[in-house]
């Protein structure tokens, strides 16, 4: 569902099993150089969703990533200006709006 409203905005949006998958996949040059946004769930099969991050940060430390979790679950697991945590119940226009802010402001400063 999320990739399909993420679709509604952004014209390339690929969806992963795993973070062992998204891994793999940023550590080819051509699809990291074309990378503007991770959106994460705050618990993903294989490594949990701060050791994703940090892990994805080592590999790409610019990276924008947002993180989608519970208000029951402690945001404080991510830290970092590239990392926003954003808890459930999660609007549409919500997530389309933080990621594309995301986005803007990761462009401004690689810019």
């Amino acid at each position: 569902m999320r990739k399909s409203i993420l679709e509604k905005r952004f014209s390339n949006v690929l969806r992963v099993a795993d973070a062992a998958e998204a891994l793999c996949l940023v550590e080819q040059p051509q699809f990291a150089g074309n990378l503007s946004l991770v959106v994460s769930g705050h618990h993903r099969p294989g490594i949990g969703g701060p050791a994703f991050v940090a892990e994805l940060h080592t590999r790409i430390p610019s990276l924008p990533v947002l993180v989608l979790g519970d208000t029951s679950e402690d945001s404080g697991d991510y830290s970092g200006e590239r990392v926003r945590y954003l808890p459930r119940p999660i609007l549409a226009e919500e997530m389309l709006t933080l990621a594309t802010q995301m986005m803007a402001q990761s462009e401004r400063k690689t810019a």
